[in-house]
């Protein structure tokens, strides 16, 4: 079973949880290209490691958090100053 710690809610099951995505920046609508603009929507790096992403807390809380989790054991924390 994978836990996720809110930061409001406390350690949680994922069930309560809703994966957004990695966290990476976003592309600058006013020079990016549409594949450009592809390229960030669907196609993930799915690395092995440490990865930072973003979660939403649909039966909890009702907040945006970010982790870092570990995609090999899939331990997280999150992160600092996220909201």
């Amino acid at each position: 079973m994978i836990q996720l710690p809110c930061p409001w809610c406390g350690l949680r099951n994922v069930v309560e949880f809703r994966y957004v995505g990695e966290s990476r920046p976003r592309p600058d609508p006013a020079t990016t290209t549409p594949e450009q603009w592809r390229e960030h929507l669907y196609i993930r790096a799915n690395p092995r490691g440490q990865v930072l992403e973003s979660w939403y807390h649909s039966a909890g809380c009702r907040r945006y958090l970010r982790l870092q989790r570990d995609t090999v054991s899939n331990q997280a924390r999150p992160v600092e100053g996220a909201e």
